[in-house]
């Protein structure tokens, strides 16, 4: 009877999580996202409430990737291979029991098979291999170093941080849906408690490495019956004994079990001396905790620069006591003169300094060092495709993870702040030593079909342009985060019912924390620079240089009614075309071609507008560009080029109103030229202007062009 009975439940839950994985496949590859994250957050509640069925839903998973490995074989169709390997991750890092070595092992196997394929795939197999040897080695190591680093535990010997900071455009969130959103993401941190974490992390770790040999009611009893001192000591113990174990590798496996044996012991018989106990059933909830999550409306472009800056600044001592030695003084290059400044104070007090120095020398200037180029070369290799994420292990440096919330504004928003830190960067090092910095985007409208202010040449033409490139990249990113903005809309309504906490949906939350644990593959989405030349009334003509990353229209403002009384005529009765001017605008562009040399000049003609729109390689044949298209009272002359710069005039002294990127805040009117093209990375430029020594031009290896690199779960390599 006893036999019968633990043979049908196995095969009853299986059956049951097989149905859920192949619903979740299914949805994931259709066309529609609404329900597509909340089947992920279905599954991950079910492991949550029942950590036994871990096993089970890993040996499916593994039989999953052996069906998608033999369909590639026949078809060369990869779908599915992304969702099945980031739920696989999943449900490693969340599993709350001992996995057995020998399933750890097959999942290893199958996963060294997806190598052979292309990238990304093999890129995500690579990684989610790499955690599945941490945990076969040190189990529990995932668990621990993901929450230690989250919740910025007291540790001795493993001192990384993380913080996520998540920045509202206003234009979007309206007061109420501010006030919501802040509320449900920051409940969190009222649950924050460090000793309650560490003796979780405890509870975790042990139960997870010695398995049967761990009594969980037991050592939940103990825990709570130890004092917090005494919790501190066991958690750092715990901490020393995971990182020396993944020092060793496979040879510290065994050390390892047997020092965390003696840590249970140890806490058991400390707990028998004094202290309450708890019902004989309890058991310690060890499911992964919430991170700390610092959200506000990002109203001002130097904010992130501030959050960043106090982050690297405060944590700095723990990061690099060298650095801090060679920041006590800055000297000039050319005078010998010696000031002491301490450049965190200044980064965060006064973000931009426009203030005349105290010594100040004619044509004189302050070059970073050479040791700062060099790091700077270093990052940017490892930021390029196809680099191994092995170069970024254990670099001790803090991680700062960005969510941005809104449509395509916020990212050319994010877009324009990015290029100010790396220029920031290119002159002193301040944060790139000290910060991991990772940038996630969660597409979020107000649902209103024209916010440009009166006179803007900016029309909505689909504000949620880049969350659908993201889409089309990415199938798991656009099942589980393009449908996160309808959820965030409606918390509005929810927060105005009373009787509901934030706390009792957590989907948001779930689904935010997943996308930062898993989405660890950068899309790099290439940015534009324009300098844009405006007509002054008294002098020369004033030079703004803007960057933008999606969008750019300009439009002629006195031609506008003349648009609007043809576009009604059009729809009345087709007319022979008139002729009301001539050309009103130059072009001068670079032609897309093999030699990528050919210019063409001409002049374009009846134009009244011009909209020019970013097409990334991951969209096209390998090659970023540019679609410029011409918009003409008559229909005969509308054209689109395609470029990757361009040059455009205006003639007879008229002038142009410009809007970047969608957002009306960033218009400029009175414009009479623009200059388009890919925008160059500011840290490129580091040979030295002068220099005794000959030092070897880096920048030459390096693909000077500026992206913004998006998380996501697959990323693209171009």
């Amino acid at each position: 009877m006893m036999d019968s009975t633990t043979d049908v439940r196995p095969s009853t839950l299986e059956s049951s999580l097989n149905n859920n994985i192949q619903v979740l496949l299914k949805e994931s590859g259709g066309q529609h996202a609404s329900q597509k994250g909340m089947l992920r957050w279905i599954l991950q509640r079910k492991l949550e409430a029942d950590p036994s069925c871990s096993v089970a839903l890993i040996r499916l998973l593994v039989k999953e990737l052996k069906k998608r490995q033999e369909m590639i074989q026949k078809t060369q169709s990869f779908t599915h291979v992304i969702p099945v390997l980031h739920t696989l991750y999943s449900v490693v890092i969340k599993s709350g029991v001992m996995i057995p070595t020998s399933l750890f092992q097959t999942v290893y196997d199958r996963l060294m098979k997806l190598l052979i394929l292309p990238s990304p795939y093999s890129t995500v197999a690579r990684s989610t291999m790499r955690s599945i040897k941490m945990e076969i080695t040190t189990p529990g190591s995932l668990y621990l170093r993901t929450v230690t680093a989250e919740q910025n535990l007291r540790k001795e010997h493993h001192a990384l941080q993380e913080k996520v900071f998540v920045l509202a455009d206003p234009a979007v969130f309206s007061a109420p849906l501010e006030a919501a959103v802040r509320a449900h993401l920051e409940a969190c941190n009222f649950l924050r408690d460090a000793p309650t974490m560490e003796r979780n992390v405890l509870q975790r770790v042990l139960q997870t490495g010695l398995g049967m040999n761990c009594q969980s009611s037991r050592l939940a009893q103990a825990l709570e019956a130890l004092e917090e001192p005494v919790v501190e000591t066991h958690f750092q113990e715990v901490v020393l004994a995971v990182e020396k174990s993944l020092k060793r590798g496979a040879e510290g496996r065994a050390n390892y079990l047997n020092e965390l044996q003696h840590v249970y012991r140890d806490i058991l018989s400390a707990s028998k001396q004094d202290g309450p106990r708890l019902h004989p059933g309890s058991v310690r909830s060890t499911a992964m905790p919430f991170p700390g999550i610092n959200f506000l409306l990002w109203r001002e472009e130097e904010d992130l620069w501030n959050l960043l800056a106090h982050f690297a600044c405060s944590n700095s001592a723990s990061v690099d006591e060298e650095e801090k030695d060679n920041r006590d003084s800055v000297r000039s290059r050319d005078s010998g003169i010696v000031r002491d400044l301490n450049d965190c104070v200044d980064a965060v007090t006064s973000p931009v300094r426009n203030h005349a120095p105290a010594i100040s020398r004619r044509n004189g200037y302050k070059n970073s060092s050479l040791a700062d180029k060099l790091s700077l070369v270093k990052e940017k290799m490892e930021a390029c495709p196809g680099s191994s994420p092995l170069l970024d292990e254990n670099r001790g440096r803090h991680t700062a993870r960005v969510v941005v919330l809104g449509d395509d504004r916020v990212l050319g928003r994010l877009s324009r702040a990015y290029h100010s830190i790396r220029k920031r960067e290119s002159k002193h090092l301040i944060l790139t030593n000290k910060l991991n910095i990772r940038l996630y985007y969660i597409p979020v409208t107000d649902g209103d079909p024209s916010l440009s202010s009166t006179g803007s040449p900016c029309q909505d033409g689909g504000t949620l342009s880049l969350s659908s490139l993201l889409g089309r990249v990415d199938q798991w990113y656009n099942s589980n985060i393009n449908s996160l903005g309808a959820a965030i809309s409606k918390l509005t309504g929810k927060q105005a019912n009373k009787s509901e906490s934030p706390m009792q949906n957590h989907y948001i939350l779930d689904t935010l924390c997943d996308y930062l644990r898993c989405g660890t593959q950068p899309v790099n989405v290439p940015l534009y620079s324009v300098k844009i030349t405006r007509s002054g009334s008294e002098g020369p003509p004033a030079v703004v240089e803007e960057v933008f990353v999606s969008h750019l229209e300009a439009d002629i403002p006195e031609f506008r009614h003349l648009k609007g009384k043809s576009s009604k005529k059009a729809s009345v009765r087709p007319k022979k075309p008139t002729k009301v001017f001539g050309a009103v605008i130059s072009v001068s562009y670079t032609k897309i071609s093999l030699s990528r040399r050919q210019v063409v000049d001409g002049e374009a003609f009846m134009i009244c507008g011009v909209v020019v729109t970013s097409e990334p390689a991951a969209l096209t044949s390998g090659v970023n560009r540019l679609d410029v298209m011409f918009d003409s009272l008559n229909p005969v002359y509308n054209s689109t080029i395609k470029t990757q710069s361009i040059t455009i005039r205006t003639l007879e002294q008229r002038t142009l109103s410009v809007c970047l990127d969608k957002d009306s805040r960033r218009t400029y009117t009175d414009v009479q030229r623009l200059d388009i093209a890919p925008c160059l990375d500011p840290i490129c430029d580091i040979s030295p202007r002068r220099s005794l020594v000959p030092i070897v031009d880096f920048s030459k290896y390096l693909d000077k062009a500026l992206s913004l690199p998006i998380q996501t779960f697959t990323g693209v390599t171009v």
